[in-house]
């Protein structure tokens, strides 16, 4: 086992260092230039499109609304990186990783909104909802279906299996922190939570995140923000500690500003999943009128995970004084950050909203793996094979070691980026020329813009849901 973990732990270390992080944020930096910026320019659209369409009902009663689609990748999005996963690049980076992490927020923006457009533009027409994402825009853009098939089997494992195992190991840990409950039963209750929602499909998975999301979501900012309130004058002296840690100015904490800008880049990308090719799976599932609708509110999605749940988890922890020597890691440090500002209630609050934020999670992910699972073949039988070998990873996360957990995320996560930001680089044209067409509707007074396939009658024949 030690040799496999070493193995994993080297792999990682050339993705993450040599090569992902200059890949991300250049990507990131073109897309947000040839976008004119649209994540900043576009954000009062953003908050238009998710307000009307959470009063808008389909008359087909099968299609996932925008909001719902919206809602399931933030399910996915605000989990244990929100709370474990900060709390880590806090510990190991230090104070300066927050930076690193908000960096990757605004400019990675452009490549959600990017890689959610593509998604949308090839969708295609399923028994129950829209399908598409990345696997379908690398087989009819890129016309490479190998490259499909290779991201849709790193995709399942990635979300079904390590992800998911994350995920349950977090919520055990804070659990038995928090009650000190067995892990295996705990982990045997959310097995079964699990199957009995993803047996249900897409549609019962978007009206239970349609209902958690907010609900945590709101929740947690509420505390953050109390605590903020009540450490305001803290906040200066809070800002200006990451400000001088992300550039290495400050103590070294953690390795300086190597491990600040490596730890702020992957757990902000495996929080907010910004270019990774996953929010692209559900985003293609909503119905909208415009391609362009879905993207704007996909980049949404990664400012509300990463600027606000991940700096609220941030602000807790560096207001509460609590060791950022590696002592305590993971959901371990938030819970005790918690409890040095509202007491002992703090780790139990910390044990309940990770529940929320891990399970939503757990149910989005899986999805992901579903639907790519669904481009590969078309067997009933598999998927419902790919149902219980998800909740048995589940399971197995409960008594799993985090630290194998988590480096077999990376390991996974990295590879499947890789295979979406070669997809979405080669057809990025074809978002910048639908945001050219979204803006010049709205400039003629179009309130909301109308995209028909004849407006790309080079590649019409492959847009079959439009």
């Amino acid at each position: 086992m030690d040799l496999i973990y070493s193995w994993i732990d080297m792999i990682n270390d050339v993705l993450w260092t040599y090569v992902l992080i200059a890949l991300l944020l250049g990507c990131a930096i073109w897309f947000t230039i040839k976008t004119r910026f649209v994540q900043f320019r576009m954000l009062k659209e953003m908050i238009r499109l998710l307000g009307d369409s959470t009063n808008k009902h389909d008359d087909h009663k099968k299609h996932i609304s925008s909001f719902q689609a919206f809602a399931v990748s933030l399910a996915s999005r605000v989990g244990t990186g929100n709370l474990a996963g900060v709390a880590t690049a806090i510990a190991i980076g230090g104070p300066g990783a927050v930076f690193w992490m908000w960096i990757i927020a605004l400019v990675g923006a452009s490549s959600a909104f990017i890689e959610s457009t593509l998604a949308q533009l090839y969708k295609k027409r399923g028994k129950d909802s829209f399908i598409g994402g990345p696997a379908y825009y690398m087989r009819d853009g890129l016309k490479k279906p190998w490259l499909g098939a290779v991201f849709a089997v790193l995709i399942s494992i990635t979300f079904g299996f390590a992800f998911n195992s994350v995920q349950s190991n977090t919520i055990c840990a804070a659990v038995d922190h928090a009650f000190g409950w067995d892990t295996t039963i705990v982990g045997i209750v959310l097995t079964v939570m699990t199957l009995v929602i993803i047996f249900g499909g897409i549609q019962r998975i978007a009206k239970v995140s349609s209902v958690i999301v907010p609900f945590m979501a709101l929740g947690y900012v509420i505390l953050a923000l109390g605590i903020v309130l009540f450490n305001i004058t803290k906040l200066p002296a809070v800002i200006e500690l990451i400000i001088s840690h992300a550039f290495g100015i400050g103590p070294v904490i953690g390795g300086g500003l190597g491990a600040a800008l490596m730890q702020g880049i992957k757990r902000g990308l495996f929080s907010n999943e910004a270019g990774m090719g996953s929010a692209p799976n559900v985003a293609a599932t909503a119905s909208v009128s415009h391609p362009v609708k879905q993207g704007l509110i996909q980049a949404l999605g990664v400012f509300t995970d990463t600027l606000i749940i991940c700096t609220c988890t941030a602000f807790i922890i560096l207001f509460s004084g609590a060791p950022l020597d590696g002592s305590i890691s993971g959901v371990q440090l938030t819970q005790y950050a918690l409890n040095n500002e509202i007491g002992a209630v703090g780790g139990i609050f910390i044990a309940v909203a990770l529940f929320f934020f891990a399970f939503s999670s757990i149910i989005g992910n899986y999805y992901y793996g579903e639907a790519n699972i669904r481009y590969l073949t078309k067997k009933t039988s598999l998927i419902y094979l790919y149902r219980l070998l998800v909740g048995g990873m589940v399971l197995f996360g409960s008594f799993a070691t985090l630290e194998i957990v988590w480096s077999l995320a990376d390991v996974t996560m990295a590879l499947m980026t890789l295979c979406n930001l070669v997809a979405i680089v080669g057809l990025g044209k074809y978002a910048f020329r639908l945001l050219i067409d979204y803006r010049s509707q709205k400039a003629k007074g179009i309130k909301s813009p109308v995209f028909t396939k004849d407006k790309m009658s080079d590649i019409e024949n492959e847009l079959d849901a439009w």
